[in-house]
């Protein structure tokens, strides 16, 4: 036990967890210290109660060695990342694999939860790192699919017409989603119910962004203008010019005082004038009130 910096570590008890028939890779405690979990190459994942080291269930699935283990920031879930090549995520209380992600074609290593749950990060033998978003996913079939990470169901949201490039969540939970038909969709992603269409984009939408308080919504078509909408009413409110040819990618900042679009032009000359575009938001009493348009300075609210 660790007191202090003065202090070394002192072995006060030990316990013995020995049912694995393979060497043991990695361990990880739950964050409320109830639960230990052990990944192992025999395939399998152990729960232990922690306090009194009885096994509590075993854990099966993987097709070779379980390489890494993480509980989710609740406890609800844990993930496993395996030599099979993929990423497992459970649930804690039945034990029950909820979802399979493929992805890797050599063997995943490690696997990291977001501090909020909704993001997994995975590292393997390919030379990748792949960050997957578990709870909403676009296709180029033209869907959008919202999974539950504790049961084995998905919700299916129809309507492009073309491939779809980007889907973002609010903090109210509302779900947009950008597509090669030059719309972004917003809905409901519970009740699966189209809440706004949005038209105006003259090609098409490669990033959506909600404003922090989800009530504006920005989006970049592979065009030279950025579209923020109010998320109350479905309105365009401004139309934003890009100075650096199409824009690629926009996103407003964690405070909601920024949005910055980052642009598919590399023409040295015009780099050196201007890097990015940044707009001010200009706050109002719930929300940005106006948008002014930047040519890579910040203005100034007056």
């Amino acid at each position: 036990m660790w007191r202090s910096l003065s202090e070394r570590f002192a072995v006060l008890d030990v316990t013995y967890f020995v049912r694995h028939k393979g060497e043991v890779n990695a361990c990880a405690f739950s964050a409320d210290c109830q639960h230990l979990l052990t990944a192992s190459d025999d395939s399998r994942l152990f729960l232990w109660n922690a306090k009194t080291g009885a096994l509590l269930c075993k854990v099966t699935g993987h097709a070779g060695p379980v390489k890494d283990c993480r509980f989710s920031p609740d406890c609800a879930l844990f993930a496993s990342a395996s030599h099979d090549c993929t990423v497992r995520v459970w649930d804690t209380a039945t034990a029950e694999c909820v979802h399979v992600l493929e992805g890797h074609c050599k063997s995943v290593e490690t696997v990291r939860f977001s501090p909020d749950a909704r993001q997994l990060l995975s590292g393997g033998w390919d030379h990748m790192a792949i960050l997957w978003d578990t709870q909403a996913t676009g296709s180029w079939d033209c869907t959008v699919k919202v999974w539950s990470l504790r049961t084995d169901g998905d919700n299916t949201l129809e309507g492009h017409r073309g491939n779809v490039s980007c889907v973002c969540f609010s903090a109210s939970g509302m779900l947009a989603s950008g597509s090669w038909d030059k719309t972004v969709r917003v809905w409901n992603p519970c009740s699966g119910v189209l809440v706004f269409l949005l038209e105006g984009h003259s090609s098409w939408v490669k990033s959506v962004s909600f404003s922090r308080d989800g009530l504006l919504l920005a989006t970049a078509g592979y065009s030279e203008m950025v579209k923020v909408w109010d998320c109350r009413t479905g309105k365009c409110i401004e139309t934003l010019e890009v100075m650096l040819d199409q824009a690629s990618s926009c996103i407003f900042s964690p405070d909601g005082a920024l949005l910055v679009s980052g642009a598919a032009g590399h023409d040295e000359h015009q780099l050196q004038e201007t890097k990015r575009e940044t707009w001010r938001t200009v706050q109002g009493l719930n929300h940005p009130a106006s948008i002014g348009k930047g040519n890579g300075q910040v203005p100034s609210e007056n």
